[in-house]
């Protein structure tokens, strides 16, 4: 038998073949006809067998040998603690802009795992660097067809690249991405943007090697870095500001408009933040492909008010007044003010309330990296009393009703006692909250956990 990594259960779902199996949150999936498992990927190949010989480990350390039969595509039916079972890959790099080192201190040690694992880029949409890639590693991608992956590049200047990272083996980048294609590997790409660094000219040798590796090559983000007021690395980098976000998009656009004319699709896309610092209007749909890296922000604004369009408002009126407080980033906080007004309902008083991030520093102006510490002092401040509150869902922990500063959402709702708190996800939730209060309710009981512990599931869908 291959080297046993056990599995964890976190939940089992109700009707599961794991439920009738009597198997229980803390029990440990060991091995699968006598196969040691190191993530979930291990798990859905050897469960596609009909005939399984499940080794078990119970809470109280026995052990059981489970023998059934199964249909072949009949899944077992329960969430894992970790989608990865021997660990998570963490990063083999120093970025000048890692988040994670920007991280306030004494926070959860959650929050300070450097992952860089190709098995959570291929589930969940990571991006890696891949800097940490074996022959071994290249193989099973391969071998188990893990495609598309997600991949940072930053650049393609390897030199730079290599000085970006602090990591002399990325300047392999382009050998890299070959491997990739060579395996038929699909990619997503991804550039964090700093001023003077790797913009520019290097944006350009970057867009242009990338855009030569289609059809491998899937997309292209670009997005903007984020620095918070913990930053203690001394290697220099600035923000963009107005001029230089609009630089940026019309550097952009001469791409998208050649790409689009070249195979109708953009392929190149921004993020929200260089248009909310340039002071101009999100791109509309068609600018972003159905959305292919819609969990890295990329299109979050254009996507949230396709969704407020989409929806049909409630048309009753409310019968006695009703006070809301929409809590939101900065960065957002226009749009969502637009869209209220446009709600013309009889006892509709609605309050924008752009909360600034003094946990993380005011530059970082997303709403899902909002504490609920900053929400109730801004709230607080606003000295009114208000009916409801509506708080972005992208600031709790997925599948948790818990903040990044580990307060629990109950925690936030003692606060305000008088104030019905409901999170909202997306642009149909928001209309159907304001247009329908005395309705409205999140259910988030049925949602999924991240299967692993990282920032990453604070950082993404941060728009709202």
């Amino acid at each position: 038998m291959s080297k046993q990594y056990p599995g964890v259960i976190l939940r089992v779902q109700p009707g599961s073949l794991a439920e009738e199996l009597e198997l229980a949150p803390g029990d440990k999936i060991l091995a699968v006809n006598g196969q040691g498992l190191r993530d979930i990927i291990d798990l859905s190949f050897a469960m596609a067998d009909e005939a399984i010989d499940l080794l078990v480990e119970h809470a109280g350390g026995e052990q059981e040998m489970i023998s059934f039969d199964k249909d072949a595509d009949e899944e077992l039916g329960v969430e894992f603690e970790s989608a990865v079972f021997d660990g998570i890959r963490s990063c083999a790099n120093h970025c000048c802009f890692c988040f994670v080192d920007m991280i306030a201190p004494n926070m959860r040690n959650s929050l300070s795992i450097r992952d860089d694992d190709y098995r959570l880029s291929f589930l969940y949409g990571n991006f890696i660097t891949m800097t940490n890639l074996s022959d071994a590693d290249f193989r099973r991608i391969e071998q188990y067809h893990l495609s598309p992956l997600y991949v940072s590049v930053q650049c393609m200047n390897p030199k730079l690249r290599a000085e970006i990272l602090r990591c002399k083996g990325a300047a392999q980048i382009a050998s890299q991405l070959d491997r990739l294609e060579a395996t038929g590997t699909e990619y997503h790409t991804q550039v964090v943007l700093c001023a003077g660094l790797n913009d520019g000219e290097e944006l350009e040798r970057t867009i242009r090697e990338i855009v030569a590796r289609r059809p491998h090559a899937l997309s292209l983000a670009v997005v903007p870095v984020g620095i918070t007021k913990y930053r203690m690395d001394p290697f220099p980098l600035k923000q963009f500001g107005r001029e230089e976000a609009a630089t940026v998009i019309e550097q952009a656009e001469k791409w998208q408009k050649k790409l689009q004319e070249e195979d109708g699709r953009t392929f190149l896309y921004l993020g929200d933040e260089f248009y909310f610092l340039a002071g101009r209007e999100v791109p509309p749909s068609r600018f972003y492909d159905g959305f292919p890296q819609l969990d890295n922000g990329i299109g979050l604004t254009r996507n949230f008010l396709n969704e407020w369009e989409g929806t049909k408002p409630q048309q009753s009126a409310y019968e006695t007044p009703v006070h809301l407080a929409v809590v939101t980033g900065t960065a957002i906080a226009p749009v969502m003010q637009r869209l209220a007004d446009t709600v013309k309902q009889r006892n509709l008083a609605v309050h924008i309330i752009a909360v600034p991030n003094e946990h993380f520093g005011t530059t970082v102006n997303v709403s899902g990296l909002l504490t609920a510490h900053d929400i109730i002092a801004s709230l607080k401040k606003m000295g009114e009393h208000f009916d409801g509150v509506l708080i972005p869902e992208s600031a709790l922990r997925s599948g948790e009703d818990i903040f990044l500063d580990d307060v629990t959402l109950d925690d936030l709702r003692a606060h305000f006692p008088k104030a019905r708190i409901e999170p909202v996800q997306n642009g149909h939730d928001y209309r159907m909250a304001l247009t329908g209060w005395r309705t409205y309710h999140k259910d988030r009981a049925r949602e999924t956990a991240y299967m692993w512990q990282s920032n990453a599931g604070y950082t993404k869908n941060v728009s709202y």
